[in-house]
């Protein structure tokens, strides 16, 4: 089969190309560094010339909401394009768990307006709804930080490892299209805070934690709903506790 993977040199993209690659299908790994810009347009119909499937892994390089806003549009106004040109079989776009409970924030109502376009596009698809990576956790710690403190939220967080969200993409990539939304998170659930004090401990970090129901996930508040998927949900086999081994011994 042959695929594109649109950020296929991303964390998840380059992940994703390289088990489709040994799963013997034929894919580009796309980016504006390869010469395929999905906001321009520049090289994309080239690129999905002959393409069964393409999988979009990019993201905006913004969480504010204009710029984000303008990333999707534009490139899912290039994507569909050229995808229907092409003839393009499985659209699979990846995107966040709670999306759509988190449109307080600019950047979640950009991803929602992403999944609108995919839905309207006319292209079979597949859309996979992830929570967050474990590779995040860090951001998130200084994003809370104050001073020598971390004040986080106390809401359920279900992370996962970026090793199993690229084995769900290629799953899906290979799969027929739902036409609907699937949902992946990691196999542990805990209060945000928890999750980000195991972290800092793993990695010797002197910052403490403080639990807070009131503080927010970014701009978002949070409940025990927010962030985690339902049931049904694919779950990865990498525990958090195994992937803070790997990571501390790797830094």
């Amino acid at each position: 089969m042959k695929i594109v993977v649109i950020g296929g040199t991303g964390l998840i993209g380059s992940k994703t190309v390289e088990r489709l690659r040994k799963k013997g299908h034929e894919v580009l790994a796309a980016s504006p560094a390869s010469g395929v810009n999905t906001v321009t347009g520049e090289g994309l119909q080239e690129a999905i010339a002959g393409v069964q499937v393409v999988i979009d892994l990019a993201n905006s390089p913004s969480f504010e909401e204009k710029a984000a806003m303008d990333f999707f549009e534009a490139a899912g106004r290039n994507l569909f394009a050229a995808e229907r040109a092409a003839g393009v079989r499985h659209h699979v776009a990846l995107s966040v768990v709670g999306t759509d409970r988190m449109q307080a924030m600019g950047y979640f109502r950009a991803k929602l307006l992403q999944e609108n376009h995919i839905r309207n596009s006319g292209i079979p698809y597949t859309i996979v709804h992830a929570t967050q990576f474990f590779e995040f956790t860090g951001a998130i710690a200084q994003s809370a930080t104050e001073g020598t403190t971390v004040r986080l939220p106390t809401g359920a967080f279900q992370p996962i490892a970026a090793d199993n969200v690229a084995d769900a993409m290629a799953d899906v990539g290979v799969s027929e299209p739902l036409n609907g939304m699937i949902e992946i998170a990691g196999p542990d659930r805990a209060p945000m805070n928890e999750f980000i004090a195991r972290y800092l401990k793993a990695f010797n970090d002197p910052r403490s934690v403080i639990a807070d129901p009131q503080a927010r996930y970014f701009e978002v508040a949070i409940d025990d709903r927010t962030l985690v998927p339902d049931d049904g949900a694919r779950l990865g086999d990498i525990s958090f506790d195994d992937w803070l081994k790997t990571a501390a011994r790797n830094k």
